[in-house]
């Protein structure tokens, strides 16, 4: 059964684009319970006859229209088709109420297939309706309207109060809460000031923003969603493909069947002639697999529907499926376990030296350098309120560390090597701090006067994400990265993944993913950086990070998170496994009801209206039982 009920996304719906379906299905309903009243309570048989008749045609119009065009055009039979000869053949001998009540319930097991569809579109408008049509530009100190599409990287925008951002970009002037819930589901306003990130579609709150743009309007990440969820819906799963693939070839054994059957009873087991059509018109009707054709693609429209408003965009149905299915979840860790900005976690002093003191010399040098120690050491001295003397005469030591002076003596921010005497003591130190994880730099002139650990922190929803991938069952977590073995092994008993593989390269990933896949067959990959990209197509299925995430891993990715919470990856995992349950559950309803129903007929123990409140009945049962997984669960 084809799904219908689509309406166009590039403009505005009338109520009969909307409800047209529904509409006529109503409609159809009526007049059928009209005819039924009329031939109950004794009016001509013309009048209910003619009530049916009109319920035939509201109801199956359509559905007769695009079965004929098919056999016309492609030459091909579906069920569209064959339930409507069902009705009219059952009407031929008589038995108006019992075709009436089989277009009936057709036509309305189409319109709730449809809804998975169209909800799924609603949340597509609704995205597309969060983006602005015009930007308030400042050029040259003036404000200028434009439409969004005139934004390029490096424009200046103002944002007022209350107002919906225009364009991705950074907070170059100004303070204020912003709602992000459209983009990344965060349910409190995050606060934004100079340096911030920004997103198209969020909503300002009480103050103005001025914000530099950094992406053109077709390539927000509001953009890339809206397009990521349409390009979603119009992929067909493999398994949905062989089943539309069997419905075809089904129709005609259906057909074929019912021809049989209308022919050989009479003369093999002494059927009237009348019998015989009956019971062919029945076997049409019940052999005919309707809900064998809604057992999936409800199902899948459902998840991604849900999918896309929680978070989680499924590039296609087939990854809904792939990811029910994964048995392993691989994270890259600097950016996806990790936030990959460095931050000082301990500053130790020598006896007899301030720590404040050896922080602000530090950061005096360290703020000629780009490294992102450096800029967390520079962070730290901020955030203390420190005031740093000035630095002078920057050397770089490769490999080693940095040399500078400082109020007119010479200081060294560095490894061991940079001095030419280190304390065990120090020493000692240094390789505990480095035991746990973190990253150790020596401050000193002379001799070493202190020592500055910096870590790179761990998402505040790393553990529970992978906390929840065991709750589920998934066999193995494992964390990929190109960090030292010692820092790499830190970082996993932190979060708690049962293997580590450390030091890799790009192609590394891809052949530790590849080994994986040897052991356990499905993985999935998760992460953000370019590096990455090569493990993302890899694996059975790839994650991005979507805010954090580099345009290449968002490309090559099949699964995008949309808000880089990683607590979405065990509800992703968990839709999936639901989808795949609810789709054996539908497939299993679905052959055991024709099978019993055929039965049920070649023993000449079931009539027409019953054969058709089994049939539809399962076809409505397994669509209904598909759009649960529009809830959250």
């Amino acid at each position: 059964m084809a799904i219908r009920g689509k309406t166009p996304l590039d403009r505005d719906s009338s109520l009969w684009e909307k409800h047209g379906e529904a509409i006529t299905t109503a409609l159809c309903g009526l007049l059928i319970v009209s005819g039924w009243l009329a031939a109950k309570f004794g009016a001509s048989s013309w009048v209910s006859a003619l009530l049916y008749l009109s319920g035939y045609g509201v109801g199956g119009y359509r559905q007769a229209v695009e079965g004929l065009a098919r056999l016309i055009r492609e030459r091909e039979l579906d069920v569209d088709l064959l339930m409507v000869v069902a009705a009219a053949g059952a009407a031929a001998i008589g038995y108006w109420l019992d075709g009436a009540l089989l277009i009936f319930i057709f036509a309305l097991s189409g319109t709730l297939e449809g809804y998975a569809s169209v909800r799924t579109e609603r949340d597509i408008k609704a995205l597309m309706a969060m983006n602005p049509d015009d930007a308030l530009v400042i050029r040259d100190g003036e404000e200028q309207r434009v439409p969004v599409s005139f934004l390029r990287a490096g424009h200046v925008v103002l944002v007022k109060p209350g107002e919906r951002i225009s364009a991705d970009g950074t907070v170059i002037e100004g303070a204020s809460a912003v709602n992000q819930a459209s983009i990344t589901g965060e349910s409190i306003p995050v606060e934004k000031g100079p340096g911030d990130e920004v997103f198209a579609g969020t909503i300002n709150g009480q103050g103005a923003l001025r914000i530099e743009v950094t992406r053109p309007a077709g390539e927000t990440l509001l953009a890339r969603i809206v397009q990521l969820v349409q390009d979603a819906q119009e992929r067909r799963p493999p398994a949905q493909l062989f089943i539309e693939r069997f419905e075809r070839r089904y129709a005609k054994v259906v057909v074929v069947g019912a021809l049989l059957m209308m022919a050989l009873p009479p003369f093999l087991l002494g059927w009237s002639l009348g019998q015989a059509l009956y019971r062919s018109m029945i076997f049409l009707v019940v052999a005919s697999p309707c809900a064998l054709a809604a057992s999936m693609m409800p199902t899948l429209l459902s998840a991604l529907s849900n999918g896309a408003r929680n978070g989680i965009l499924f590039k296609g149905a087939s990854f809904v499926e792939a990811l029910g299915q994964v048995e392993v979840v691989a994270f890259d860790k600097t950016g996806t376990l990790t936030s990959g900005s460095p931050t000082v976690t301990d500053v130790v002093a020598v006896p007899g030296q301030e720590s404040d003191e050896i922080l602000a010399t530090a950061a005096a040098i360290e703020a000629l350098s780009e490294h992102p120690i450096a800029q967390a050491v520079v962070a730290e001295s901020r955030r203390r309120s420190l005031r740093p003397a000035l630095a002078a005469n920057l050397q770089s030591v490769p490999g080693v560390g940095v040399r500078a002076e400082v109020d007119g003596s010479e200081w060294r921010v560095g490894k061991p090597d940079l001095f030419d005497h280190v304390e065990p003591d120090v020493l000692l130190e240094r390789k505990r701090l480095e035991a746990a994880g973190k990253t150790v730099v020596l401050v000193g002139d002379a001799q070493v006067r202190g020592l500055i650990a910096v870590k790179d922190t761990l998402r505040s929803q790393s553990q529970d994400a992978v906390e929840g991938l065991k709750r589920l069952g998934v066999k193995h977590v494992v964390m990929l990265t190109g960090d030292g073995r010692q820092t790499a092994e830190a970082i996993a008993r932190e979060v708690g993944v049962d293997e580590v593989h450390a030091e890799l390269l790009p192609q590394d990933k891809v052949r530790v993913v590849e080994e994986l896949t040897a052991r356990y067959r499905r993985v999935a990959m998760v992460g953000d950086g370019v590096n990455d990209a090569p493990a993302l197509a890899a694996a059975t299925v790839g994650i991005a990070m979507g805010a954090a995430g580099t345009d290449v891993a968002l490309e090559t990715a099949d699964i995008v998170l949309t808000a880089d919470d990683l607590g979405k990856i065990p509800y992703a995992v968990q839709l999936g496994r639901r989808s795949l349950r609810v789709i054996q559950q539908n497939l299993t309803v679905a052959l055991a009801v024709i099978m019993a129903l055929v039965a049920a007929n070649l023993a000449g123990s079931i009539t027409l209206p019953l054969g058709v409140v089994g049939h539809e009945g399962s076809t409505l049962l397994v669509t209904l039982n598909g759009l649960r997984l529009l809830r959250r669960a």
